[in-house]
């Protein structure tokens, strides 16, 4: 059976998880180390010759109440979720910029044809959102190295706007991606048995679930704390 201790503990934790929103394995890791820190608390106040209750009283009066950290931890859980999506739309956007056209080399109608305008301009395009994605990923990678090491609201904002940004981004690529597969599946029936192309549509997939999980997480946690009342 949990002890008086244990169970306050665990009570101003969960109030505390339940005002955060992000990342569950870093959420996860964040509470860990706050369990942490009110444990040490506890025992410094006991060796110090108080009683249980009244160590435990004092200890999670100093961490602060749920309203009082939640937007630090918050702060800390978007910063985590930026992290995570810029690397990943880094990988995706520096891929298909390099392997895109690979896909194609080699097919039996490239040789074929030349394609309407407004497709080699779509094709160009996807290109070029990707490469704008890629820049963005890696302004937000810097902006979170900086923000944790200079102690300045403006670079906390200014992460979350290009955050905003790089997941709105990644929408407009999704969308041109999908209508380019599309519109080559049109012109040219063979894409669809293509080797290279059916690897690079499962490969391309896995990704886009990557990149979307991400960006959920990068939303909600860009929400800010629930707080009460």
């Amino acid at each position: 059976m949990r002890g008086y201790e244990e169970i306050r503990v665990d009570e101003r934790l969960r109030e505390l998880a339940g005002q955060l929103h992000g990342p569950a394995r870093l959420k996860a890791d964040l509470l860990t180390e706050a369990r942490h820190a009110l444990e040490d608390a506890v025992e410094a106040y006991r060796e110090g010759g108080l009683p249980v209750a009244e160590a435990e009283r004092r200890a999670v009066a100093d961490f602060g109440s749920p309203a009082q950290l939640a937007p630090g931890y918050q702060a800390e859980l978007a910063a985590g979720a930026l992290r995570g999506l810029a690397l990943r739309a880094l990988a995706v956007a520096a891929v298909l910029m390099v392997g895109g056209d690979l896909t194609w080399r080699g097919a039996s109608w490239s040789d074929g044809p030349r394609p309407p305008e407004a497709y080699l301009l779509l094709s160009a395009s996807v290109n070029g959102i990707w490469a704008v994605v890629a820049g963005l990923a890696l302004v937000g990678l810097l902006l979170n190295l900086l923000a944790a090491r200079y102690a300045t609201p403006r670079l906390p904002r200014l992460a979350r706007a290009v955050g905003f940004g790089l997941t709105g981004g990644l929408a407009v690529g999704a969308g041109a991606g999908v209508a380019l597969f599309g519109w080559s599946v049109h012109l040219w029936d063979a894409a669809l048995t293509w080797p290279p192309m059916i690897i690079g549509a499962v490969l391309l997939g896995a990704a886009w679930f990557a990149l979307a999980r991400a960006a959920r997480y990068w939303l909600l946690s860009a929400r800010g704390p629930r707080l009460a009342g």
